[in-house]
């Protein structure tokens, strides 16, 4: 079967650019034999291969259509997160036990990250479990707060408030009035992470580079999968390629495309530093799920100090963005800052990107053996860097440890993702509501 297209992401990969050039890897070429093959090296690819290392396999296979983390690893907001940005979304609905399981598998992932960032001694900049901070700037955003902080009670989740005197000490900015903290999420330099973990995979798993699948067929005893230039034999495959599984032929009408965007300044001068004061280091959500996420890192390997603004978010079932979706993100975004930090009006932006996401209707995963030999861990409904890390743990927990293994009964529990309504009338009701919902976000955004 032929792979009806190839992941295309618009502008670069900022976290990966701004950092040293990395070590390469070979493209795949010739006939290449192996017990298991890894489709797609971000977070879930790269997790399920070194947790399948943990566990005893000694013949994995990771290829990689582009290089490590210039596809969406390297392009979300530098968060690992593990609750939901809104507690009665679909996904956290029904009994407090439910609720609870899915944040508990949520940290199972973000726990598995912070034991590689151990193995590979990585320091505070690239990943450090710091918790979360939730902003708001509006009567309505403090509001959306006191109500999620209720549920969290509900859950018996830690949390406290941060008045507007201890914002202003952490951002520099006296734009957000109040904040809630929750201990449980990381701050993560999402590249420096995945170049982190590609380098102690080296040791014991074969990475290949530009090495996209082309076509696949099923053979006896395993899988055929074509490169550019070779073939791969393989017993057993993972896709982990997210919403890229539908270019497998798996899933049509099911899943969502959703392109989020964000800016990344210039290196701030010492300056510009001098008048945004703050900390070095921190993140903020929105407290509208349409608002703006903040993200301000300190100097690692020459990279310089940097804030990122991310929002902005559009249907695009193509799994291909617009130039005018990325114009009007821009435009957006520099609204965005300039509301934030008027202090920094000389500041510009140097990267501007659009990032690939995957949701469901119905907030499940495209996750378990979809057929003989092949296996998903696919659709992340949004938080792919924690959840990536997880499906690929549980994927691989599934492959070597059966299907009772701690999380991979709760994922293979769930339902398939559900149908989705017909074209033009889906992404037209979606383009609307998610105009609508940042026009509602008011200065949130």
């Amino acid at each position: 079967m032929k792979v009806r297209r190839l992941p295309v992401d618009p502008g670069p990969a900022a976290w990966n650019t701004i950092l040293p050039p990395a070590d390469r890897y070979p493209q795949q070429q010739g006939t290449l034999r192996c017990k298991v093959a890894i489709v797609g090296g971000g977070f879930a690819g790269l997790s399920a291969a070194q947790r399948l290392i943990d566990l005893g396999e000694e013949s994995v296979v990771v290829l990689e259509a582009k290089e490590f983390a210039e596809g969406p690893a390297g392009r979300n907001s530098g968060f690992m997160i593990d609750l939901p940005h809104e507690l009665n979304s679909d996904g956290y609905t029904g009994q407090a036990g439910a609720q609870k399981r899915e944040i508990e598998l949520n940290r199972i992932g973000i726990d598995y990250a912070a034991d590689i960032a151990s193995r590979c001694q990585l320091p505070a900049q690239v990943f450090e479990q710091a918790g979360r901070v939730t902003g708001a700037s509006t009567h309505a955003g403090e509001q959306h707060l006191v109500e999620y902080r209720a549920q969290l009670d509900q859950l018996g989740e830690s949390s406290r408030w941060m008045d507007a005197a201890e914002m202003q000490a952490m951002t520099g900015t006296n734009f957000y009035h109040r904040g809630l903290y929750t201990p449980g999420a990381a701050l993560i330099q999402p590249a420096a992470y995945v170049r982190a973990l590609t380098g102690l995979l080296a040791a014991r798993a074969q990475l290949f580079e530009q090495s996209p699948v082309m076509e696949f067929e099923q053979r006896a005893g395993g899988w055929l999968l074509n490169t550019p230039k070779g073939q791969v034999q393989a017993d057993r495959v993972v896709l982990a390629v997210n919403g890229h599984l539908q270019s497998f032929g798996f899933l049509p009408s099911r899943l969502l495309h959703v392109f989020t965007y964000a800016s990344m300044t210039e290196p701030l001068s010492a300056d510009q530093l001098a008048r945004l004061s703050g900390v070095g280091d921190w993140g903020m959500l929105p407290a509208d799920p349409m608002g703006t996420t903040v993200r301000k890192f300190s100097d690692y390997q020459g990279a310089g100090h940097r804030i990122v603004i991310r929002n902005h978010a559009t249907l695009n079932q193509s799994i291909e963005t617009s130039p005018s979706d990325m114009k009007r993100a821009a435009k957006l975004q520099q609204v965005s800052f300039d509301a934030r930090f008027p202090m920094l009006n000389d500041v510009k932006f140097e990267h501007r990107w659009g990032g690939r996401l995957c949701l469901s209707l119905n907030s499940t995963h495209a996750f378990g053996e979809i057929a003989p030999g092949l296996f998903s861990a696919c659709c992340q409904n949004g938080l792919g860097t924690a959840k990536g890390m997880l499906a690929g743990k549980l994927i691989a927990d599934m492959m070597k440890l059966g299907s009772d293994a701690d999380g991979v009964s709760d994922f293979l529990a769930l339902p398939e993702p559900s149908r989705l309504p017909p074209q033009p009338f889906l992404s037209i009701g979606a383009r609307l509501t998610m105009r609508y919902k940042e026009y509602k976000a008011g200065r949130e955004l």
